[in-house]
C-alpha cells in the first residue's frame, strides 16, 4: 500500500523519537495499515491520508463495503493509543468523535484506531475568534467528567512534573529565560499543592484546531492526551490559541488577559488558577520548541508567557 506520511509528521516525529526510530516506525506504516484494516473486519478501503494532519499519528480517511466513511488513526507506541482509545471509550462520543469499537476492543498492533469520520478540513480555526471561543468552551465542558475506576490517566501533577528538569535546563543554557521559567516552575507548585476541586478527565491538549466539524454534531474533539486534573489545566492551551495573532495586534496583552477573565467566567473556573497554568504551559510548551530547533514558536509562545 503506497502513500506518503505528511512531513509535518516525519519532522515532528523525528523531533519526539529521533530520526532512526521514528524513520522505523515511518517505514513499518504499510504493513501496520494492512494489519489495522484486516483486523478492523470490515472490507475497509483507503480514500487518502488526512493532511496537513497531526505531529503525533497518521490519519487515514477510510471507508467500508457498505460506503460508510471512517477515519484509521495510527500511532507510535509513545504517544499512547491505548490512553487515547480509554479515554474515547469513556466519553463514548459525548463531546468528542466517537471509537468504533467494542468496548473491550484493545487498539490494533502499531496503535490503530477506527474512528468516526468528521471533517478534518473544517475546525473551529475556521470561525472567527469570538465565535470559535464560544464553540470551544462548550465542546470542552462536554468532556469533564469523572474518569473511570481504577484508569492509568497520568494526573496534572505527574505530567507536569515530567517537565521541571527540562525547564530548569533552559534556563541554565539562556539565563534569559530564567525569569520566566522561575516564574513557571513557583505557579505551578502553587497549584499542585491544593486544588479547590474534584479531579476530572481532562482532554489534555484542548484547542481549537482539535475541534472539528461533523454529521453527528456540529464539533466534536479529537486527539485527547488525556490526563486527570483540574478544569483550569485543560483551558490554559486553548488561552493562547492563535498565539501568532494576539502577538501581531495591538493590545494583544490585553487581549490575552481577557480571555483568561471571558473563559474562566464562562465556564465558572477561578481565574488566577486559569492564569497560573496558562503562564506554566505556555513557558513549557515554548522552551520545549526552543529546545527541539523550532525557534520562531519558542519566541512567539515565550513573548505571550510574558505578558502573564
Amino acid at each position: 500500500m503506497g502513500f506518503e506520511p505528511p512531513q509535518r509528521l516525519v519532522r515532528a516525529l523525528g523531533e519526539s523519537y529521533g530520526d532512526t526510530a521514528a524513520g522505523d516506525w515511518l517505514a513499518r506504516l504499510p504493513a501496520l495499515t494492512e494489519q489495522a484494516l484486516a483486523a478492523a473486519g470490515r472490507e475497509m478501503t483507503v480514500e487518502r491520508v488526512a493532511a496537513p494532519g497531526g505531529r503525533s499519528s497518521l490519519v487515514l480517511l477510510v471507508r467500508d463495503a457498505g460506503g460508510t466513511p471512517a477515519a484509521l488513526k495510527l500511532s507510535p507506541a509513545g504517544a499512547a493509543p491505548e490512553l487515547e482509545r480509554a479515554a474515547l471509550a469513556h466519553w463514548n462520543g459525548w463531546g468528542a468523535v466517537n471509537l468504533i469499537a467494542a468496548a473491550d476492543e484493545a487498539p490494533a498492533e502499531g496503535g490503530a484506531l477506527l474512528l468516526e469520520r468528521l471533517h478534518p478540513e473544517v475546525s473551529l480555526r475556521s470561525l472567527p475568534e469570538a465565535k470559535a471561543l464560544l464553540e470551544a468552551a462548550g465542546t470542552v465542558r462536554r468532556l469533564w467528567v469523572e474518569p473511570p475506576p481504577e484508569h492509568s490517566f497520568e494526573t496534572v501533577a505527574e505530567r507536569t512534573g515530567l517537565r521541571i528538569g527540562a525547564m530548569r535546563a533552559s534556563a541554565a543554557a539562556d539565563p534569559a529565560l530564567e525569569p520566566l521559567v522561575s516564574a513557571a516552575l513557583a505557579a505551578r507548585a502553587e497549584l499542585v499543592a491544593q486544588s479547590p476541586e474534584a479531579d476530572l478527565l481532562l482532554h489534555g491538549n484542548f484547542r481549537q484546531s482539535k475541534v472539528l466539524s461533523g454529521e453527528r454534531a456540529p464539533w466534536l474533539t479529537v486527539g485527547p492526551e488525556p490526563v486527570v486534573g483540574e478544569r483550569a489545566y485543560d483551558l490554559a492551551r486553548l488561552v493562547r490559541d492563535r498565539v501568532e495573532d494576539l502577538i501581531a495586534a495591538p493590545g494583544g496583552a490585553v487581549t490575552a488577559r481577557r480571555r483568561i477573565k471571558k473563559l474562566a467566567d464562562a465556564l465558572d473556573v477561578d481565574r488566577e488558577r486559569l492564569h497560573g497554568w496558562t503562564l506554566f504551559r505556555a513557558v513549557e510548551s515554548g522552551t520545549r520548541a526552543l529546545a527541539a530547533g523550532r525557534r520562531q514558536e519558542g519566541e512567539v509562545t515565550l513573548e505571550f508567557a510574558g505578558w502573564l
